[in-house]
């Protein structure tokens, strides 16, 4: 099953909403999911008109719950520092 199917899988039925964005029964976060599916055709819009989407996880405990995409946690991918590509030649600099 592919993340972005547009069909959800039925193992989606019997999700919970998990208010933490992590597994309402053990607790692990959705990075420790066996499957995840994201219903990407029923986008909500916020108030300030941002998309968010519900994101459904199984998680290796057999719990199936889903969050808002707006109440994941940051990335730790987001805190790393990035390499700047090399300077590009401009022939009209000296």
């Amino acid at each position: 099953m592919e993340a972005f199917e547009p069909i959800s899988p039925k193992w989606t039925q019997s999700a919970v909403h998990a208010a933490t964005f992590q597994c309402p029964k053990c607790y692990a976060s959705s990075k420790a999911a066996k499957q995840v599916w994201i219903n990407r055709r029923s986008p909500v819009f916020t108030a300030d008109h941002r998309r968010k989407w519900q994101e459904f996880y199984q998680c290796n405990c057999e719990t199936v719950w889903w969050g808002w995409s707006s109440d994941r946690p940051p990335s730790d991918l987001a805190n790393q520092e990035r390499e700047l590509p090399p300077p590009r030649f401009n022939p009209f600099e000296e």
